[in-house]
């Protein structure tokens, strides 16, 4: 479901849409409470007493007030483009507020393309220590099913990421409700313990925060790697938007996830001051012992829900980055008739099973993937505020010190996060930004190898229009139909053409040289979709412009044609692609191993046909060799 975050909606609708947030949006951090507390405590780092317990349920209330509420729900979520949000629509928004500053601009698109990639090393980790953490409550249950725990998660993954060529259609119907369900045994555990100790809602006031940090400083510093953990999915809140909407997600936060959350850690919190003894699995120690079955039952049915979203938000990210130019084409296959955003990539999918995979078994427990997991999510919600700060002050002419107050106080308080984690590099967060990092350097190699492809070609290219002149001073035979030629650079003769003059020696009645340009913006509709400039002869040089969550529909975009006295017959038509072929040279562009990766990738993407939705019994592609 999807609807734009302005359009008015019926109190049906906006029921509808805070059920589905609730299962969406929030699956990721509504699974927070199975590790967050039991990460702080498990080590031994901190004494279990009233200090330490009330100091950390302090801090983790006033990080998911901060941080979530008002950071994401507040200030964050107005700023959308297009009703769109996440990293990529922030970056969009950001590098268009600075393109009068090139070099700011080209330092916030590099900034935003890191985040971007290290998003796919928390798409690992997260699926990975939410699974595992559920299913780790067998232990509590029966000491001795302890050996099946990865095992048993490595099963539910395995399931997780076959069925995802199949679409989540049929069963994203109950993601709201089981997750609704959820939230509310969250509640119901955390009251049962906190009715026992009421005073423990005294952690809400901040003072406990302060003295706990004025008592304990270093071991509040290393607390803070753990206590993050409670706000990992807050990006979720922004990357969903488009999707909910702002209202739908505001309520789903303010009047169910929040509240739940905050129950179920305080409840923690006083069960640990009656039984310090638990610390080692608070959550399902909070359970009674009949309940305990059921609660793994559900607690793995909603972190599925959580790593369901997280994959689809990689799919997602995954085609706006190749749209964007940031990653060669892949094989995308939509699972939805209805929906356009249901999409599943197969290299995508089984790249992070894999990974997914070799997280569980190389780490082997929730604790030591928890040390690989704030790294990311501090560095994703650094780069938000920094983005934040470019958008209210460039976008939204906001006045410098107010932007500056705003965004500063956040980014003090990310970066305390980020810091408390770095301590943890050594311990596993080299392993998602190991995954980062290579996606990274994979999406500037692209990027600037295809810099590189089109500088060549532009160089050894001809003009169009002198060409065409020439050409029909001494006109080849017209042969009936129309032939669209594909060309990356508009003005210059495509290859296509040049090889099909002198091979076949003939010219089609209608020729439509197009070029596809992808845009910083989420959509663009129909009445801006299409330019275009008569060249004379029945020749016509064609401008299509998508957004990076647009579907590159080239033949639904030529129909578009008609309001311009051009007509296309669809069994007549030809589309001629150039197919070039990169050969890595020693010379000025790339490092020899980066050009020989590009080459590799340029020779794997999967072809223009499919990716511009070309009919396939229509298609000439003619090859050529590019040295760069």
């Amino acid at each position: 479901m999807q609807t734009s975050s302005n359009a008015p909606l019926s109190r049906s609708q906006l029921a509808a849409l805070t059920l589905g947030a609730i299962g969406v949006v929030y699956g990721d951090i509504g699974t927070s409470p199975l590790y967050a507390l039991k990460e702080v405590f498990a080590h031994g780092h901190l004494p279990l007493n009233e200090t330490s317990i009330y100091g950390i349920l302090s801090i983790m209330f006033w990080t998911l007030t901060v941080i979530v509420s008002l950071k994401y729900v507040t200030l964050i979520l107005r700023a959308d483009n297009n009703g769109e949000g996440g990293l990529i629509a922030m970056l969009a928004l950001a590098s268009t507020a600075v393109k009068q500053h090139p070099k700011l601009r080209q330092l916030l698109l590099g900034l935003g393309i890191f985040g971007t990639a290290i998003f796919f090393g928390d798409g690992v980790i997260t699926p990975a220590i939410s699974v595992l953490s559920a299913v780790e409550g067998m232990e509590v249950a029966a000491p001795g099913l302890e050996r099946f725990v990865v095992p048993v998660t490595l099963v539910v993954l395995t399931l997780l990421f076959m069925v995802q060529k199949h679409g989540t259609g049929g069963i994203g119907k109950f993601f709201g409700p089981i997750t609704a369900v959820w939230f509310l045994v969250l509640a119901v555990l955390g009251l049962i313990h906190i009715i026992d100790n009421p005073s423990i809602l005294q952690a809400m006031s901040p003072h406990h925060a302060l003295i706990f940090i004025y008592e304990h400083p270093k071991m509040a510093f290393v607390a803070l790697g753990a206590v993050v953990l409670c706000a990992t999915g807050a990006e979720a809140l922004y990357a969903d938007m488009g999707h909910f909407g702002k209202k739908p997600i505001r309520l789903a936060w303010f009047l169910l996830a929040m509240p739940a959350l905050v129950l179920n850690y305080f409840g923690q919190g006083a069960m640990l001051l009656e039984h310090p003894e638990n610390a080692n699995n608070p959550f399902f120690e909070m359970a009674p012992h009949w309940a305990l079955y059921p609660l793994v039952i559900l607690a793995t049915f909603a972190t599925v829900i959580a790593s369901q979203a997280l994959i689809s938000a990689a799919f997602s990210v995954t085609k706006q980055v190749i749209q964007l130019g940031y990653l060669p084409r892949l094989r995308i296959m939509h699972t939805s008739v209805e929906s356009t955003g249901q999409i599943y990539i197969p290299f995508v999918n089984w790249t992070l099973y894999g990974c997914i995979v070799m997280a569980v078994v190389f780490f082997g427990s929730s604790s030591k993937l928890a040390a690989a997991y704030g790294i990311t999510v501090t560095i994703d919600m650094l780069i938000t505020t920094v983005m934040t700060f470019f958008v209210i002050r460039f976008a939204w002419k906001l006045a410098l010190p107010l932007c500056i107050a705003a965004t500063t106080f956040f980014f003090v308080i990310d970066v305390l996060f980020f810091s408390a984690n770095v301590i943890k590099v050594i311990d596993g967060g080299w392993f998602p930004l190991l995954i980062g990092g290579v996606m990274f350097m994979l999406m500037m190699t692209w990027k600037q190898g295809r810099a590189l492809l089109s500088e060549r070609l532009r160089s050894d290219s001809i003009d169009l229009e002198p060409f065409l002149d020439a050409v029909f001073s001494s006109p080849p035979t017209r042969v009936q139909g129309t032939a669209v030629f594909l060309n990356a650079d508009a003005g210059t003769t495509p290859n296509a053409l040049l090889h099909n003059l002198k091979h076949n020696k003939v010219l089609h009645e209608q020729n439509l040289f197009v070029t596809v340009k992808a845009h910083e913006v989420p959509w663009i509709g129909l009445d801006k979709r299409i330019q275009i400039e008569t060249l004379g002869h029945d020749c016509w040089q064609v401008m299509l412009h998508f957004g990076f969550k647009n579907e590159p529909d080239v033949p639904k975009a030529l129909g578009l044609l008609k309001r311009y006295g051009v007509n296309l017959d669809d069994m007549e038509t030809s589309y001629f692609l150039s197919r070039d072929i990169v050969i890595p040279t020693i010379g000025s562009g790339m490092a020899p191993w980066r050009e020989k990766l590009f080459a590799s990738m340029h020779r794997n993407a999967s072809g223009a046909a499919d990716f511009l939705s070309l009919p396939t019994n229509r298609v000439i592609e003619m090859g050529s060799k590019v040295e760069i």
